[in-house]
């Protein structure tokens, strides 16, 4: 996008056509204003246009530009957070309910995907979290322990069973959970902007929203070329946020993430690197990701920044951590690589947030945007709509606030993924 290969590689050599939009021109009235086009704002709209609401939706650049269009494709179930950790963070009430919101969050989008028919490359087969050593066994049996204990369909595998399943024997065992499972994320975006246009909903691209006002009642949301009153506003622009709702972005600590994808493996390789497609990632510190996509290309992940040094750097690390996981792949070529930001709060878990009265959002995904931004989306609707009160959301109001030195832990993060991958996979 914007041509630039490295916004979305993959992604956008392989996704269907978006819809066709264009910018907003003039002055139009809505009932729900909805602005930003990733998972969150497409699916209220989609939900929203279904049950007959009058929405509009700005998005700054293209459908799915931000996190929706970049990240690897895994549909997970639940947070990075520790299951018994919800209720510590949320309280009791709201940590289990965000819980089991969060842990079944997957079948909603598996739904969307079937009744829509939306070409994305669903897979349905779950993830692997894989173990690195003693440690990140414990860290797993742990989890797994704690998920089976609330009734969750996960299941610890042994070294020999991972290996089978992963094609390599670099991992102590893996927590399989098949709630989850992987898709083309920017494909995916797209085929919930074609539904939702499809459901009434209007969709203005390329409309950054520079302002917002309140005239008798109504709520004014402007752009360069125009405007349009609402009754309500649903701010969907997290991470990538800018404009009237910039401080969504300074409450998140952004974190580099690259993919780079190979060519397409040869049937052989395909039979023996992730032959069920499940998705992977690992629980080193800085960790690895890697899935494959329907046409056999091997997408390999982790965190950085692909521009300036660490694009050397983080290229050839990907090449020798392929090797050591993969050797079977021998000398490998790459067909696409590309990187984004994911938005981290001090505490892992999302926020809901309400800027004013009947201007409301969540954000804060954390890099786990699929599942929760699709389910988030259509909560926001249902509040909209009076079908759940503000009570019976999966998450209590919150403030906006803004961690300390945020700029200087984004600078670290970047430079020290490219020192970390600049001496690892060494032999």
């Amino acid at each position: 996008m914007l041509n630039n290969p490295r916004s979305h590689g993959l992604w956008e050599m392989t996704a269907p056509p978006a819809p066709a939009t264009t910018p907003l021109q003039g002055a139009v009235t809505a009932d729900v204003v909805i602005v930003g086009g990733g998972y969150t704002g497409l699916s209220a709209a989609l939900h929203l246009a279904e049950a007959g609401t009058n929405v509009v939706l700005f998005e700054a650049t293209e459908i799915g530009f931000g996190g929706a269009g970049r990240n690897v494709g895994l549909i997970n179930a639940g947070m990075w957070v520790m299951p018994d950790d919800f209720p510590k963070e949320l309280g009791e009430h709201y940590g289990e309910r965000a819980l089991d919101f969060l842990g079944n969050g997957p079948y909603l989008v598996r739904e969307l995907i079937e009744k829509h028919g939306i070409k994305c490359e669903l897979e349905k087969n779950g993830t692997l979290h894989l173990a690195v050593g003693p440690e990140g066994l414990k860290e797993l049996e742990e989890r797994a322990r704690q998920w089976n204990r609330r009734g969750a369909p996960v299941t610890m595998l042994d070294a020999a069973e991972t290996e089978r399943r992963v094609g390599s024997n670099a991992y102590a065992g893996a927590l399989l959970d098949m709630r989850a499972g992987t898709l083309q994320p920017l494909a995916y975006a797209r085929g919930l902007a074609h539904a939702a246009i499809k459901a009434g909903a209007k969709i203005f691209t390329g409309s950054a929203v520079t302002g917002t006002s309140e005239t008798a009642g109504k709520k004014i949301v402007t752009t360069a070329g125009g405007k349009v009153s609402a009754d309500w506003i649903i701010v969907a622009t997290d991470a990538y946020s800018t404009g009237p709702w910039a401080s969504v972005r300074r409450e998140q600590v952004h974190l580099p993430y690259f993919n780079i994808a190979t060519k397409p493996l040869g049937d052989n390789l395909r039979r023996t690197v992730l032959a069920n497609s499940e998705g992977c990632w690992d629980t080193k510190e800085i960790l690895s990701s890697f899935r494959m996509d329907q046409a056999g290309r091997l997408v390999f992940g982790s965190v950085g920044a692909l521009r300036g040094t660490g694009v050397a750097v983080h290229r050839n690390w990907t090449r020798r951590s392929l090797k050591r996981i993969f050797p079977q792949l021998g000398d490998i070529e790459f067909d696409a690589e590309w990187f984004g930001k994911i938005g981290m709060t001090d505490n892992a878990l999302p926020r809901f947030h309400k800027f004013g009265q009947n201007v409301i959002g969540f954000s804060g995904y954390n890099g786990r945007g699929i599942s929760p931004g699709t389910n988030f989306g259509k909560m926001l609707a249902r509040h909209i709509l009076g079908e759940v009160t503000e009570a019976d959301l999966p998450l209590p109001l919150t403030g906006v606030t803004e961690p300390g030195f945020r700029p200087l832990k984004e600078a670290y993060y970047e430079a020290g993924a490219q020192i970390a991958h600049f001496t690892g996979e060494r032999f």
